[in-house]
């Protein structure tokens, strides 16, 4: 049985995201071992010394896949049947969850994704570095134990990333607008661009930063997204139809000679572009929260979405599990600011809460 301190992990798929992982992890002081379907990869992947082995060890107690969307179900399957350990961890980096987690069966495996990427491509590109500063979403369930979470939660810390807990719909909800339109709408608007440059070739050498800004992820991997997109078609689809209602009032506001209704519309952009939360961390004044919990399937996640939900951020999260075995509690790291706010709405939740500053 492996130990659940092993630092020995394995990445199934090493693409940008995949290898970055790899990179990061062993940055942390862990062995990582790693598999790719192109041969080519993990020759390069070895040379690179982004893997030491695509053998995965024995001692393995973390399984990264960062295979395309579509194959993380069968492939985290695969791996869960063969490692049996129950203090294995497997999670993934899919841009979206409901499907993914819908697929696996089994209480090691934990829906992940890092809010993280560039517009280049490929191993080559892969960097140690990419996850600092970045905010990783995990999705929790009903079936997800506290001792899993609570040590997962800690290794993405250790890459420097932000860990936020949503629930697979509401994740896949979210990115919709956050990171899946907003690709979609970067590539349309460069296909349109193209397209006028034909006629207009001075079209391009015109493109300011701003067009520039809004179409730089449109030079991103396009290989990944049909899978990304149609395993989220539905909240893709809904949020398309919602930007095209917001298009054809503009487009009747210009039609009218609304100028009320345009300055108000870039007004309010402007003032919502401005009060995007920065990736600054408050980690030097921190409080700690213990919550009294029960052992009882949901209570994790119902704490740590409660978070999210309100821009909560824990900093880290420990388990201690009570003498008799019947619940224990659960240790919050939190910004010394928002502690009494958290007290509250766990409070509200029905959780016994205490506040140590």
């Amino acid at each position: 049985m492996t130990s659940p301190n092993s630092r020995h992990a394995h990445v199934v798929g090493l693409g940008l995201i995949g290898a970055s992982v790899a990179r990061a992890i062993a940055a942390s002081d862990w062995s990582v071992t790693g598999s790719d379907q192109d041969r080519d990869t993990v020759r390069r992947a070895t040379e690179l010394e982004v893997i030491s082995d695509e053998t995965m060890h024995a001692d393995t107690s973390l399984v990264v896949v960062a295979t395309p969307a579509g194959a993380v179900a069968r492939v985290a399957r695969d791996v869960l049947s063969q490692l049996e350990d129950p203090d294995l961890i497997v999670t993934d980096v899919a841009g979206v969850k409901s499907s993914v987690i819908a697929g696996v069966d089994d209480s090691r495996f934990i829906g992940g994704h890092p809010m993280a990427g560039s517009e280049q491509r490929g191993i080559e590109a892969s960097r140690a570095d990419l996850f600092r500063g970045c905010t990783w979403v995990l999705t929790p369930t009903r079936a997800t134990e506290a001792a899993h979470y609570s040590r997962l939660h800690g290794i993405l810390r250790e890459l420097g990333a932000t860990v936020v807990a949503v629930s697979p719909d509401d994740h896949d909800r979210l990115v919709a607008l956050a990171s899946h339109v907003p690709h979609l709408l970067a590539g349309a608007l460069m296909n349109e661009a193209a397209l006028a440059a034909q006629e207009d070739a001075v079209l391009l050498q015109l493109a300011a930063g701003g067009f520039r800004d809004m179409t730089r992820i449109a030079a991103g991997d396009p290989s990944i997204w049909p899978d990304v997109l149609f395993e989220n078609r539905s909240a893709v689809m809904q949020t398309l139809r919602s930007l095209e209602d917001r298009l054809a009032t503009l487009r009747r506001a210009l039609g009218e000679d609304r100028r009320d209704l345009i300055s108000v519309d870039l007004q309010s952009a402007s003032l919502a572009r401005r009060q995007l939360p920065g990736r600054a961390l408050s980690a030097h004044r921190l409080a700690y929260l213990r919550v009294g919990v029960t052992d009882q399937p949901g209570v994790l996640a119902a704490v740590t979405v409660a978070a999210s939900d309100r821009a909560i951020n824990i900093f880290d999260i420990e388990i201690a599990h009570g003498i008799e075995g019947r619940g224990g509690t659960l240790l919050l790291a939190v910004d010394a600011q928002q502690a009494e706010q958290f007290l509250d709405v766990l409070g509200t939740m029905g959780f016994s809460v205490t506040l140590d500053r």
